[in-house]
């Protein structure tokens, strides 16, 4: 059950207006997360201020699948939902895939290490080993992208956190991985 009720439109407030269309016109709805976080402007701005930069770096793909790792590690049950549906509509990834993603797995070399790295960064809250550190390299992964996948990794656990605390009920239709895991 959702703690919190989500608003309507009319209840949000002007300042989160245009970020709200935003997200509208990018999804076809404003999802509630979104809704829950525009009761503070500032925090919903800040949301947007990760997430505009961060979508010129890595692919779709990659980026649902370490939105997938992440979200699986703090069990944010509306985040995998959200995800999986993205990353089968956008992000155009099999259900295996998906699934995979959420435990650290892919069928690439390169993405499981990406995906795998998320996890472990989200599990360790950044302590994580030299070997860790090193695998990553290893499947060709620069530096900057290292750090493209820690950013990723704190903005998935931002929405992660605000739907766990308000359990922000889930409006992503299942898709065939979300809806095995149900």
């Amino acid at each position: 059950m959702t703690r919190f009720a989500i608003p309507s439109r009319e209840q949000i407030s002007v300042d989160s207006q245009a970020t709200l269309e935003g997200f509208e016109q990018l999804l076809g709805f404003v999802p509630n997360v979104f809704a829950v976080m525009a009761q503070s402007p500032h925090a919903l701005a800040g949301f947007k201020g990760l997430q505009i930069p961060l979508e010129k770096t890595l692919d779709t793909g990659m980026r649902e699948r370490i939105a997938l790792a992440v979200s699986e590690v703090n069990g944010c049950e509306y985040s995998i939902r959200a995800h999986s549906y993205i990353g089968a509509r956008f992000g155009k990834l099999e259900a295996a895939e998906l699934q995979m993603s959420r435990y650290g797995k892919s069928k690439d070399p390169k993405s499981e290490a990406a995906v795998q790295f998320a996890k472990k960064v989200t599990e360790t809250r950044g302590k994580i080993s030299d070997a860790d550190l090193q695998a990553v390299r290893d499947a060709g992964w620069t530096d900057a992208q290292i750090i493209e996948i820690i950013a990723r990794s704190v903005q998935f656990l931002y929405t992660n956190l605000v739907n766990n605390v308000f359990q922000t009920e889930i409006d992503f239709p299942a898709t065939e991985t979300a809806a095995d895991e149900a």
